[in-house]
């Protein structure tokens, strides 16, 4: 197996960027046979022609274009990675990257992640909600993210190492707006039979839980929507479309934020909340912070 020469391939993105090897050896500092060698070099590993000639540009070929994208990115994840290593013993912002499930509600968690920001050293937090928590662990095994705050452990079946840190579990509370609520008849959790309901999407282990309860009281409510995102639920049950369910623990919150009323609890659907990590002792000093922040000040009472 050949290895690729990162000096190689230097040279071809800086002239590749620069659009000619004299602008490009101005900036390198080296001679225009060296640059040139080198590049044919790189070539020949590759077994592509990079550059063609317009007039007196060098322009990328096909080849070429794919080959400058990937070490654009290849280069700026390796100023990133000396950036975090200064930063942390520099006193620049530490990063910190999570990773989050869509199910959760945004309330919770800011909630969350409030004890990084509120670390002795400055931190930069990155939240991402662009993958599902499988995608995730991917990321994590690559180091692309610090943590995951999912609805649940991982999967016993992954391919990738990863722990999970449990945070705190409660009860689930219904809402619904005030004319809805006024319009359904009966005690909770009766008064759910047959009323509009919006569902969390498939395959979230509270959706799980949602479904076993209901069979166990023996309910049926209409299902009216489906949605992966809790924030998006929320507003169409402030709307009174349709009756929710959003974890106990931040009953306040949602009472607070949408015009809605509470129809009922029930303690016996447990919602559980994990930080997964690639770490069975979490050395993060931010990951630290949310961890025990939400065992003591999040879950100390209902957990």
């Amino acid at each position: 197996m050949e290895w690729l020469n990162y000096h190689h391939l230097l040279y071809f993105w800086v002239v590749a960027r620069e659009g000619s090897i004299v602008k490009a050896s101005k900036e390198l500092g080296l001679a225009h046979p060296t640059i040139s060698g080198q590049i044919h070099r790189l070539e020949e590993v590759l077994g592509e022609k990079l550059f063609e000639r317009h007039g007196r540009l060098l322009v990328p070929t096909e080849a070429g274009r794919v080959a400058y994208r990937y070490a654009s990115e290849i280069f700026s994840l390796g100023r990133e990675f000396v950036d975090t290593l200064k930063g942390r013993a520099s006193g620049q912002p530490l990063r910190l990257v999570v990773g989050v499930a869509d199910v959760l509600a945004p309330s919770l968690v800011r909630r969350f992640l409030e004890p990084a920001f509120r670390l002795g050293d400055a931190v930069r937090v990155t939240c991402r909600a662009d993958k599902s928590v499988e995608e995730f662990m991917a990321e994590l095994a690559l180091h692309r993210i610090d943590v995951v705050l999912a609805d649940g452990p991982p999967a016993p079946n992954l391919a990738v190492r990863v722990f999970p840190h449990f945070l705190g579990e409660c009860g689930t509370t219904f809402f619904a707006s005030p004319k809805l609520a006024a319009a359904i008849r009966g005690k909770f959790p009766k008064c759910l039979d047959g009323a509009p309901f919006l569902l969390p999407g498939a395959p979230s282990l509270v959706r799980r839980s949602l479904e076993q309860w209901f069979d166990t009281q023996s309910i049926r409510p209409r299902f009216v929507a489906e949605c992966d995102d809790s924030a998006l639920i929320k507003d169409f049950g402030d709307e009174g479309m349709g009756v929710f369910a959003a974890p106990t623990v931040i009953d306040a919150e949602v009472r607070q934020h949408y015009r809605v009323r509470v129809l009922g609890r029930a303690p016996a659907i447990r919602q559980q909340f994990y930080a997964i990590s690639v770490e069975r002792k979490i050395k993060h000093p931010a990951v630290v912070a949310i961890c025990e922040s939400a065992r003591q000040d999040i879950f100390g009472v209902t957990a």
